[in-house]
């Protein structure tokens, strides 16, 4: 870990932050105490699948979705999309 003072660090600003690529942190100081550092960002990716299987093992479940109905895709019935909500009943105090 490298230390540097913002003085110091404004004058060698590129170098800390190729030191940063390269997996450093770099801590910023202020009179002497840390005020922020200068980290290496991580990479962004998709989905971790081989996190979610062990994730899945360690709890002992070899199928997350047991059962999915047969049907489950199908476009619901008209009826059930034209039917009106139920009238909301009045609060009893």
């Amino acid at each position: 870990m490298t230390t540097v003072s913002i003085k110091d660090g404004k004058n060698r600003f590129p170098a800390l932050v190729r030191e940063a690529e390269g997996g450093k942190v770099v801590t910023v100081t202020r009179n002497g105490q840390p005020v922020c550092e200068i980290v290496p960002l991580k990479k962004r990716g998709g989905i971790d699948w081989e996190a979610g299987e062990r994730f899945l093992r360690a709890r002992g479940i070899s199928d997350p979705f047991p059962y999915i109905a047969p049907d489950f895709d199908d476009p619901l019935p008209e009826d059930f999309l034209l039917k009106p909500l139920p009238k909301a009943r009045p609060r009893r105090k």
